[in-house]
């Protein structure tokens, strides 16, 4: 009889499951190279990108969804607050994956194999999005009425002109990747990690979707899709089954016999299978009759219901 346990385990990581370092540092180096000048080549679309805004805006309304402002207006009462949501939206997003990924590659190889296509898959996904659907972010469209954050308080990382910025493109505002990324972060150490505390990393999407909202970057619709596109991304990629459990536990030698190499269970707690039952047992009443299998002391199917009782009471000590 085996046990399987299914949380992942503190044991030293499984290095023949370690990828080349090399070959993954360039795969991962491609990746974001593919996000930043993907969003560049999906810059324009100006008209399209602001047509699509007024029908996300209305469609959320008509959902009942909470207003953008909302969440702002609790920003806008403190201006360290702000700015602090400014830096946190500007310098987390790209540090706090990266990192990610180098802890799983260093410590928990197979998790890191799966979080990586999962997060290329997304970001390819995200990209051609960008392409069909272009959008400009709540804080550029008038009926939305929000003030934009970065460019009133700093830091930012968008320049003035959006139709000319050469950094980034403002209108790939759907699917949002700062939650897709910051959710699938929060997801892979909980997965790959026992703490108790390991649920505690949800606050890292839970307080990206609140800055990215807060600061008019994102519609709420945005953290919703890319939500979807996770959950498909890691449908497909399901974590291997070896990363999964642990080698069975092993049973301890003074509860278990075995007979033909299948474990038994030894009645008496601390008696070796196989060996006569201890004297408190014999003198609960008429030997009962037993079975054959492996010494185990257990009453045959004919015995006295009566006896069974004491016997057993006598045994355990």
């Amino acid at each position: 009889m085996t046990y399987a346990r299914t949380e992942p385990t503190d044991q030293e990581p499984d290095i023949r499951a370690r990828p080349p370092l090399v070959r993954e540092f360039l795969l991962v180096a491609g990746l974001f190279l593919a996000y930043k000048f993907g969003r560049q080549a999906a810059n324009g679309h100006v008209e399209e990108a602001f047509r699509n805004a007024g029908n996300v805006w209305d469609l959320e309304r008509t959902l009942h969804l909470p207003g953008e402002g909302a969440v702002q207006g609790l920003l806008l009462h403190s201006q360290p607050l702000i700015h602090a949501a400014n830096t946190y939206y500007a310098t987390v997003h790209f540090p706090a994956t990266a990192l990610f990924l180098v802890w799983l590659y260093w410590r928990r190889p197979r998790h890191y194999v799966r979080s990586r296509r999962v997060l290329a898959a997304l970001t390819g996904a995200a990209l051609v999005l960008h392409l069909l659907f272009p959008l400009a972010p709540p804080r550029m469209l008038p009926a939305a009425g929000l003030v934009d954050t970065g460019q009133v308080y700093g830091p930012t990382v968008y320049g003035q002109t959006p139709a000319t910025d050469t950094m980034a493109n403002q209108f790939a505002a759907m699917p949002s990747l700062h939650v897709g990324w910051a959710v699938m972060v929060a997801v892979g150490l909980i997965v790959a990690t026992r703490s108790r505390w390991r649920w505690l990393w949800l606050l890292h999407p839970a307080l990206t979707l609140l800055v990215v909202v807060g600061t008019a970057n994102h519609y709420w619709l945005d953290a919703l899709v890319v939500g979807a596109m996770l959950a498909v991304a890691l449908a497909a990629f399901r974590l291997p089954l070896s990363a999964r459990t642990v080698p069975a536990r092993q049973p301890r030698p003074d509860l278990w016999g075995s007979v033909e190499g299948s474990p038994v269970r030894s009645f008496a707690v601390g008696v070796p299978a196989g060996s006569a039952a201890p004297e408190a047992f014999a003198s609960a009443g008429p030997s009962p009759s037993f079975g054959a299998v492996g010494g185990s002391a257990e009453p045959a199917d004919g015995a006295d219901a009566g006896s069974r009782a004491p016997a057993r009471a006598g045994a355990v000590r």
